[in-house]
């Protein structure tokens, strides 16, 4: 098989399931996963043949495509802030949005030594890029899932960063002796009624505990995480927050009344209202 031959058999088989731009993106990961090719090696290198191995390689991840299964979980890593991180389905797949959120404190908070808290931490993404970016950061990170925690160690040690992860639930934990400089989380936020609106590969395959709320209790985690921040939060110290946009509105109100301040909503990159920071601020 030559690379010309790859590109249209994975055209040809993923075309019922995927756009173009989607399968064109495909390509490129799979190529670089599997041979350690770059984009401007594809085009190069169009009629080169390709190691036997890739056929097999090939034909299965084309196999687990079809039936829906992310990328990322086929390959076992996805890239976030510049890293590659291991993913697993006890893991939700990083997002480009959560991204931003990360650039955010980054841009916001240029002091060092800083104390951050990432409460359900999943592969460890946002915890570790803190981690990396801030100036000497102590970052502690939890998550209720002892899988995911295990995924979210592994990926600090690849990554040579250090961390603490605790297995904690939100929902029942007392706040700790330590206090925060930056409190940060992307808890589950997506209600079950909106998942008449969502794509196989999430549905079937990313942690429905790591997704979803009740219909009739949207603000389940952002409650507990309000408290605990009122808490927790230095005198100063910052709350950031992913959330539904559909619902800003309800947990800034739920900020306010746990006597947080300065609350702001923050637009993602397609406009819509993803993020929200809140300070603590003694009177």
């Amino acid at each position: 098989m030559t690379t010309r031959e790859a590109i249209l058999q994975l055209r040809s088989e993923l075309s019922g399931c995927y756009d173009s731009r989607e399968i064109e993106g495909m390509t490129r990961i799979i190529f670089e996963d599997v041979l350690l090719w770059q984009p401007v090696d594809i085009v190069m290198r169009d009629g080169e043949q390709l190691p036997e191995f890739f056929d097999s390689r090939l034909a299965s991840i084309i196999a687990r495509l079809k039936q829906h299964e992310p990328l990322q979980y086929i390959l076992g890593k996805a890239r976030f802030h510049g890293h590659s991180f291991a993913v697993t389905p006890a893991t939700l797949i990083p997002r480009p949005e959560t991204e931003q959120l990360v650039d955010m404190i980054v841009d916001e908070n240029p002091g060092s030594d800083l104390a951050v808290l990432d409460i359900g931490t999943g592969s460890g993404c946002i915890a570790i890029s803190l981690a990396r970016a801030l100036k000497f950061a102590q970052v502690s990170a939890t998550d209720i899932s002892p899988d995911a925690l295990a995924v979210a160690r592994q990926n600090a040690t690849a990554l040579k960063t250090r961390v603490k992860f605790i297995e904690q639930d939100i929902l029942t934990c007392r706040p700790p002796s330590e206090v925060w400089d930056i409190i940060v989380s992307n808890p589950p936020y997506i209600t079950e009624q909106e998942k008449a609106a969502m794509e196989r590969n999430v549905l079937d395959y990313e942690p429905h505990s790591a997704l979803f709320v009740p219909n009739d209790d949207p603000m389940l985690f952002y409650r507990p995480i309000a408290a605990y921040a009122s808490r927790s939060l230095k005198n100063g110290g910052r709350l950031y927050l992913e959330i539904n946009r559909a619902m800003a509105q309800q947990v800034s109100d739920i900020l306010r009344q746990a006597g947080l301040s300065n609350i702001h909503i923050h637009n993602d990159f397609n406009g819509n209202n993803r993020f929200i920071t809140a300070t603590k601020t003694l009177s």
